[in-house]
């Protein structure tokens, strides 16, 4: 069968498999450093590129591989390229596009330390950037410099739930030579495509929604194209951002199971969201799967679901949130998300810490927001556990 023509869930399941010398019906882990050669001409061969044999777990290693063959085969793409964690995915991209003044337009409301790398740590290189809200164009048109490299996106965003149109990021780069890149992390490749839409470049946290049980740290990049993938290959390789085998064989057993997760968690988000738009101490609420949501029609125009992340902000302010955080039961009071178990957390305080309060501010990220990420619990507990949390309000 050819698997690039499977179906999502097939792909899960087979995408990436390797023939071992023994039969193994999953990838084997290949726990080593380094590979033997056969002879001192192969061994040549190898680093020469004329054989494509393994020399060194960094450079590339079967178990690895056959986690980035299952996830571009997912996303649609040329390779991927699997690192240690979301961070190192993201670090590598900024390292592999981007030099001495040259600039970046990234957005504003972004997984914080993704925005905190480029204005403490790139910036003392002299790459330049600018964070706006992505989900206006005009905005972004604004923010192009001559030196504009890269245009960098994350949709929906962490932790507002706003949309940034694809399409239209995409048109926008076309007319000025910029690399599109996607964090696609909170919609998984099973319901966005930002390769499909155009976009170079789209990456994820593994820890998050693709590895699924909160017990692997990882990311991963996929590259539309050959030419760009080798480009970001050979940064992470020298950059040293691998991921592990044993990591890889964790993310291939819990990226398997995507759909079901995914699926079963977003029905439960949307019973959630409905529940607290309706909840007279719920102020507001953003979940792409209202209708009340602003963007609620581009979301049903780029995306295949609505995913199972929720914003959302009670009346009180942040110590009404804080007494939800202090009194939920189910819900852990934990950063992260896209885990089988249900999350709740205050990014100003937490994952957003590190930005200024005039960055959260103008990202929209308010002192009230609360993340919730919905897991696959049966939902008549989870809501029960808000409507008990609510209550100490």
């Amino acid at each position: 069968m050819n698997i690039k023509k499977a179906g999502f869930s097939t792909k899960l399941i087979h995408a990436g498999e390797i023939d071992d010398a023994f039969g193994s019906a999953v990838v084997p882990i290949y726990q080593t450093s380094t590979f033997k050669f056969k002879n001192a001409q192969h061994g040549a061969d190898c680093f020469s590129g004329k054989s494509d044999g393994y020399i060194y777990t960094r450079i590339g290693n079967p178990t690895i591989n056959a986690l980035e063959e299952n996830i571009a085969a997912l996303e649609n793409g040329f390779g991927g390229i699997a690192v240690s964690s979301g961070m190192a995915a993201v670090t590598t991209i900024y390292m592999a596009l981007l030099g001495k003044d040259q600039h970046m337009i990234g957005t504003s409301s972004v997984y914080g330390p993704s925005r905190g790398v480029m204005e403490r740590d790139f910036a003392r290189f002299g790459v330049e950037s600018t964070w706006v809200n992505t989900a206006n164009a005009d905005e972004i048109k604004a923010a192009i410099q001559p030196n504009t490299k890269v245009l960098y996106v994350e949709t929906p965003s962490n932790p507002t739930m706003e949309l940034t149109d694809i399409e239209e990021c995409v048109a926008i780069a076309k007319e000025h030579n910029l690399i599109v890149v996607v964090d696609n992390t909170f919609s998984t490749p099973l319901l966005q495509k930002p390769l499909d839409m155009g976009a170079d470049i789209v990456f994820h946290s593994i820890t998050k929604f693709i590895n699924g049980h909160a017990d692997v740290v990882g990311g991963v990049i996929v590259v539309k194209e050959e030419k760009l993938y080798k480009k970001v290959r050979q940064t992470m390789v020298y950059m040293g951002g691998n991921m592990d085998p044993h990591q890889a064989f964790l993310v291939h057993r819990g990226v398997k199971t995507l759909a079901v997760r995914v699926e079963r968690a977003q029905e439960n988000a949307m019973k959630v969201a409905v529940y607290l738009e309706n909840h007279p101490k719920v102020d507001w609420i953003k979940y792409p799967g209202l209708k009340s949501h602003p963007q609620h029609e581009l979301a049903k125009k780029q995306m295949t679901g609505f995913s199972s992340m929720i914003s959302f902000g009670v009346k009180g302010g942040l110590d009404a949130g804080r007494t939800i955080m202090d009194n939920v039961q189910l819900a852990l009071l934990a950063v992260s998300l896209g885990g089988v178990e249900t999350l709740i957390q205050h990014p100003a305080s937490m994952t957003h810490a590190g930005m200024s309060k005039e960055a959260r501010e103008q990202a929209n990220i308010t002192d009230d927001l609360v993340r919730f990420s919905v897991g696959i619990e049966d939902v008549e507990d989870i809501i029960a556990d808000l409507e008990q949390a609510l209550a100490k309000i």
